[in-house]
């Protein structure tokens, strides 16, 4: 009985840490490749729209480029989370975790006053297909971040829960599972931070098509 215990702990462990079978990792890459592939062809039409009905370009409030900072800074602190994880570092762990909610929640902010921008420089949803591709692109972004902040949030709920004596310390950090899922969020957290980067790369540059 005692071997088979240390059998089955290992084959558990083995199987959260294969990237490429677990249920969790097929989830998650068949979710960035759906949003690749989503924001990749809502910018192609966009180009299309644009140089078919030959619409002027539209100027970037600068807001957007802050909020990159801010993306990439939220982007940092997770994968501090995931380090101090990885070395059973509880107090940074936990700081980490509400460094990137607080991030997260600042770039929300941010994002509102960047569509507020474009309001009083009455550019709506409707003025034209270009505003409604920007409107429309930089609003789904903005749902998904919206869509990881809970997940963001029950991490940090079980850090604060679990976390208060050594032996509940030594469980929540040798759980493979929740490694395994702090992984797949990491992940997810990066590929917004690249997305933001390409999307706000591709508005900027097409403010140089006239």
């Amino acid at each position: 009985m005692s071997e088979q215990q240390p059998y089955n702990k290992v084959k558990k462990d083995s199987e959260y840490q294969s990237f490429a079978f677990h249920p969790y990792n097929v989830v998650l890459a068949l979710l960035l490749f759906s949003l690749s592939a989503l924001f990749l062809s809502l910018s192609i039409a966009f180009i299309y729209t644009r140089i078919q009905n030959k619409l002027p370009p539209i100027k970037l409030p600068l807001i957007f480029l802050f909020n990159t900072l801010i993306l990439v800074g939220s982007s940092y602190t997770m994968y501090l989370a995931k380090q101090a994880y990885l070395k059973d570092n509880t107090r940074n762990y936990q700081m980490a975790l509400v460094a990137t909610i607080m991030l997260s929640l600042v770039f929300m902010v941010a994002q509102f006053f960047g569509w507020r921008t474009l309001f009083s420089q009455e550019i709506y949803i409707y003025t034209d297909n270009s505003a409604g591709y920007l409107y429309v692109i930089s609003g789904l972004h903005f749902a998904h971040i919206i869509a990881g902040l809970p997940f963001l949030i029950g991490f940090l709920y079980q850090a604060f829960k679990n976390m208060r004596e050594p032996v509940s310390v030594l469980v929540y950090f040798s759980d493979p599972e929740k490694r395994l899922k702090l992984r797949l969020l990491t992940i997810y957290w990066h590929f917004l931070d690249v997305l933001w980067i390409y999307l706000v790369l591709f508005f900027l540059l097409n403010q140089l098509i006239q």
